[in-house]
């Protein structure tokens, strides 16, 4: 993998509009100040954060939200305020320093990197927020008769923050600083405002991902925001004293600061103690947060946690990005399940339907030559549309296991070779998928995925039988041309990894069948569509957590399984680099000794399940049948079920049906409709 700079903005983008007469100044630095009326943080560096507006349409109903992102600028004093700047060049071309704040996003996936500058975006666009937030409180009335409102018993009615991970987790001490240290409210007031504004959410369980800042660089950055977490820390580890006398191990493993080493604070738990509500992304997610991450927290509040299974946007996942299917479907059930996913059951009266079988085959055969000639003209590769497309499109990570599927790709392989005249039915297997610039094993797994589709592309024993794609950039507009043609969807992590998965969603949504471990969201796909129209294979999370228990030894696997022990001798011989015989020697070696994700324990049964996916493509009435089943069943995947669940059981807030009249339509009495008058 080679990675180039996104210039995003080069050629500007004519969706957003720069507001900088709502510009904010976001404060770093400096020292803390305490006296008899409080706490002052002076002697800051200064950024402005300057607003652009992009209006998002909500579908067919007139209504029009706005997204407000911030870009980082140096105010035009910055660097020049000192009396006897001696270097007034240096001191404009180090405006730099602030506007770099807001100039890349870090690429991990899953990963935590504890670099300043990913700390200062995290706190820019959140203290840019809660003042725009505050200012924007303060300006609406809502009944209050002040002409500014200064009391804020009503803030949690009126304003809800969802923490999406712990990234913005500094909302919940910056929060208390506005309302302690500048509104002057007593600590009590203000910490019960806060807890009922946020609710957090959980994105992942791997403990490389979780979030934990070094003491010392808040302490540098941030230096009020540290002196407020210790205090919520006491407060908190006080409370759980007073119900666990005694307990010193519990305080220690429920603390915001992780002692020993360099000192750190857990931003999760942080978050916990800040919200009101904690939640999960799928149901076996939210049970592990439960259960196993969050216990003890669990334990002390047991109604705080909660679980929201994602969702995606049937708009771009389906109508944009499959009209042919998405015509299809409403011909037979009409076009209200656009707005309604939970509709798509009304196909199940169609799966004996010869007619619409064949329509829904026909449509998908479409899709595959329309993307088979796409990677012909874009890419120079010829494929057979007639083979199944089998699919793997993710990030590149360990957990995702793509190494499995490329154990499977050179099994398929050395079948061939074994006996050339056997039926094999035909594949096109297509992964793809950006690893994390810094992470050497993702980048290793691309390399080997591209070597071993080298040697088997270029067999004239394998001729069209078999074909290995690696789809490099892959992103949302390549998505949006794979995730219709593709037959097989792989969603094989090892159980108990995977959150929950968005893709997996999409695919079941586009008409493939799923190949997947019982894990994030493919549990529920399978008690909706029935575990027998999934290929569900492989360890449970009772069995993962059972290996752990005995020890995962992988030579065991490949000593017993000869098709395992073939592939693995032929990575580490050099059969797929003979130019570097070496070149996978830490691929192999992790494989062997500090294998987490346990490959080689799931890789017979997946080897197995394949051969059953083969055996139902043969039947192609059987297989789009199956298909129908998993479309008529992807209802409840709908973003638009997830945000109502957010919004009932989190936000508290209720759904309005209020039509508000098209541009073109007479507006009396519009005023009276709008909700409560929210300000700009």
């Amino acid at each position: 993998q080679v990675e180039e700079a996104d210039d995003w903005l080069r050629h500007g983008n004519p969706w957003e509009k720069a507001r900088p007469e709502y510009m904010l100044p976001v404060h770093f630095y400096g020292r803390v100040e305490h006296s008899a009326t409080g706490a002052r943080w002076i002697d800051t560096q200064v950024v402005l954060a300057l607003p652009y507006d992009t209006p998002v349409p909500g579908y067919m109903n007139n209504t029009v939200n706005t997204m407000r992102l911030w870009s980082a600028r140096a105010p035009n004093d910055f660097n020049l305020r000192d009396f006897n700047v001696g270097d007034y060049i240096q001191a404009v071309l180090d405006r730099n320093l602030a506007e770099n704040i807001s100039r890349v996003l870090y690429p991990n996936d899953n990963f935590f990197e504890g670099k300043e500058l990913r700390l200062k975006q995290e706190y820019f666009v959140v203290a840019a927020t809660l003042q725009d937030i505050i200012r924007r409180f303060k300006a609406s009335k809502f009944g209050s008769t002040d002409t500014v409102r200064t009391v804020f018993d009503s803030f949690p009615d009126q304003v809800a923050i969802q923490l999406n991970d712990t990234h913005p987790a500094m909302a919940i001490p910056e929060l208390m600083r506005i309302f302690v240290d500048i509104e002057k409210l007593p600590w009590d007031k203000a910490w019960d405002l806060t807890k009922r504004t946020f609710a957090y959410t959980n994105h992942t369980v791997l403990p490389e991902a979780l979030e934990r800042w070094p003491v010392d660089l808040v302490e540098k950055l941030l230096p009020r925001h540290l002196q407020i977490i210790y205090e919520i820390n006491q407060r908190h580890l006080d409370h759980i004293a007073s119900l666990f006398p005694n307990d010193v191990e519990r305080l220690r493993r429920m603390s915001l600061i992780e002692e020993g080493g360099t000192k750190r604070i857990n931003m999760a738990h942080l978050c916990i103690v800040g919200s009101h509500a904690v939640n999960g992304v799928a149901k076996i997610h939210s049970e592990i947060v439960k259960t196993q991450v969050f216990e003890d927290f669990a334990e002390l509040e047991p109604e705080k946690f909660q679980n929201k299974t994602n969702g995606i946007t049937p708009r771009r996942w389906l109508l944009l990005c499959n009209p042919g299917l998405a015509e299809l479907i409403a011909e037979k059930i009409g076009e209200d399940y656009v707005r309604d996913l939970s509709q798509l059951t009304k196909l199940h009266e169609f799966v004996e339907d010869d007619l619409f079988i064949r329509e829904v085959a026909k449509v998908k055969q479409e899709n595959k030559v329309k993307f088979a000639l796409y990677l012909e003209k874009e890419y120079k590769v010829k494929i057979n549309p007639s083979s199944m497309f089998d699919v793997h499109v993710k990030r590149i990570h360990e957990y995702k296991r793509q190494l499995m599927n490329c154990l499977h790709i050179i099994t398929m392989y050395n079948r061939i070779r074994r006996d050339p005249t056997k039926l094999f039915v035909p594949r096109t297997v297509i992964i793809g998928g950006k690893a994390a610039p810094g992470y050497h094993m993702a980048k290793m797994i691309i390399k080997l995925i591209n070597a071993v589709a080298q040697v088997v592309n270029n067999d004239p024993v394998v001729g069209s039988k078999l074909k290995v794609i690696f789809l490099e950039n892959y992103r949302v507009s390549l998505a949006e041309k794979v995730i219709p043609a593709t037959d097989l969807s792989e969603q094989i992590s090892t159980a108990g990894t995977e959150a929950s998965g968005t893709g997996n969603m999409k695919f079941m949504l586009n008409g493939a069948l799923t190949i997947g471990t019982m894990d994030g969201a493919n549990v529920e796909m399978a008690e909706e569509a029935g575990e027998e129209n999934l290929f569900i294979f492989g360890m449970r999370v009772e069995d993962v957590t059972e290996l752990d228990r005995k020890g995962y030894h992988a030579h065991l696997y490949y000593d017993r399984l000869p098709e395992l022990k073939q592939a693995v001798d032929q990575i580490r011989s050099g059969f797929f680099s003979p130019k570097e015989p070496n070149l996978f020697n830490d691929v192999i070696n992790m494989l062997f000794h500090h294998d987490r994700f346990k490959v080689f324990a799931d890789y017979e049964a997946y080897v197995k399940c394949q051969e059953k996916v083969s055996e139902l493509y043969l039947n192609s009435k059987a297989w789009t049948k199956m298909v129908i089943r998993n479309i008529a069943a992807a209802g409840k995947f709908s973003s638009d079920r997830t945000i109502k669940e957010y919004a009932r059981d989190i936000w508290h807030v209720e759904p309005s049906d209020l039509k508000i009249p098209a541009p073109n339509e007479p507006r009396e009495g519009a005023q009276d409709k709008t909700p409560n008058g929210t300000a700009a």
